[in-house]
């Protein structure tokens, strides 16, 4: 075992007596480009010299970390170096939600490389258990009269639901995905943890009469936000892309609509941004029912604007805007389409809900099967054709000819 001691060629380390074994250190680069030691420790020399030898290995084959950093200093650098200058600023918001409110305080502490599946198991099991208003302080916040369970001894038992906890391990699946892309770990072990998928509530989508009796009362009210309504049930757009239109975006000559961008709300920003995918983006038909709500709409703006006078902020050319030209909050449709299902006394549904009922409406309204296609983005005819021998009754044309009439004879 001569070779172990005495002077070894640089860089290569050597092997002394330490406390109640020994130790041993190997010239190292790290991963950020400087070169330092890095040392092991064990009982006998044999067991320090293997490590040595393990050791000398990783550092030729790349940059190996001289401080193994907690989980909470790793998850801080993936969000701020990672995440939010390469992923859009709603998965920033979401990914830096889950690491702040979920695991960061259970898992934080623990060192990034001795990890477990069991800490992962536990601390998503641990989770399930714990009341978020008492672990975030959310009663505590409020006013001191109006707290009025956690805060008091009360605990009201706001448990997370199944898709937050699927959420916070797929957060954590992805920090340590690039953990292992850096070499910092050798396996992901979040992705080695199965957890409940989250069900999903199936609710019934509106019928035929229900969507035009919906539209009606809209147009019978003067409804601002008519057109969006329209939009939203004769071209199935989700509601960023309802309100991420521009007037740049309709041409009312060859009745087409350009759908390229969304508004999106990211924390404390509301966004004008791409879509998602260049899948997203389409020219859609325009039926004769869209292109007239259109019209409305872009009436009732210019009146907006003269009546707004200097405090109009006309920056992004939207569609759909408050009275002084702002963009409208993604969350204040969803109320505010919530409202006008009330006061048309019909079943409350979610507005994503809507996007089920396009195709019958289509039928309903007459649209040509080749328009209605396009509308679907179906690739076969006959998948058009097949929503399309489902004959409308007495009651959707009656609802119908209610929708014409509101909107002054033409449906």
């Amino acid at each position: 075992m001569g070779c172990m001691s005495g002077k070894r060629g640089n860089g290569e380390g050597s092997i002394y007596p330490y406390k109640n074994g020994y130790a041993a250190y190997v010239w190292v680069t790290k991963p950020d480009g400087k070169r330092a030691r890095k040392y092991v420790y064990g009982k006998t020399r044999e067991e320090v010299h293997e490590k040595w030898l393990d050791l000398h290995s990783a550092a030729k084959k790349g940059p190996v970390a001289t401080r193994h950093r907690t989980l909470a200093s790793f998850l801080s650098y993936w969000l701020d170096s990672i995440v939010l200058p390469n992923l859009a600023p709603l998965s920033y918001v979401s990914y830096e939600g889950y690491v702040r409110l979920y695991i960061a305080p259970h898992l934080g502490a623990k060192r990034l490389d001795k990890l477990t599946v069991r800490d992962v198991r536990e601390w998503l099991t641990k989770l399930a258990a714990v009341c978020q208003c008492c672990a975030q302080g959310k009663d505590a916040r409020r006013a001191p009269g109006s707290r009025r369970c956690c805060a008091v001894g009360d605990c009201c038992e706001s448990y997370p639901s199944r898709r937050v906890i699927q959420g916070s391990r797929d957060a954590l699946r992805a920090a340590l995905t690039h953990a292992v892309a850096e070499e910092e770990i050798s396996k992901n072990v979040a992705s080695l943890v199965q957890v409940p998928k989250p069900r999903r509530r199936r609710i019934k989508p509106w019928s035929v009469a229900e969507a035009s009796q919906f539209l009606a009362d809209a147009a019978a009210r003067d409804d601002p936000l008519f057109a969006a309504w329209v939009l939203v049930l004769c071209l199935g757009l989700r509601r960023g892309e309802v309100l991420g239109l521009t007037w740049e975006s309709i041409d009312f000559e060859a009745g087409l609509l350009y759908v390229d961008h969304q508004i999106q709300r990211a924390g404390r920003q509301i966004l004008h941004r791409e879509t998602k995918t260049e899948d997203s983006d389409d020219f859609l038909p325009l039926p004769a029912l869209c292109l007239k709500a259109l019209r409305m709409r872009r009436a009732r703006q210019l009146g907006d604007r003269k009546v707004a006078g200097d405090l109009w902020q006309d920056t992004l050319g939207l569609i759909f805007t408050t009275k002084y030209g702002t963009p409208i909050e993604p969350g204040n449709l969803t109320r505010m389409f919530g409202l006008c299902v009330r006061r048309a006394g019909l079943r409350v549904i979610p507005l994503r809900n809507t996007r089920h009922t396009v195709a019958a409406l289509l039928v309903a309204l007459g649209v040509h099967p080749k328009v209605a296609q396009r509308i679907l983005r179906h690739s076969q005819l006959a998948m058009t054709m097949e929503v399309y021998t489902e004959a409308s009754d007495a009651d959707v044309r009656d609802a119908l000819g209610k929708l014409s009439e509101a909107m002054g004879g033409t449906g």
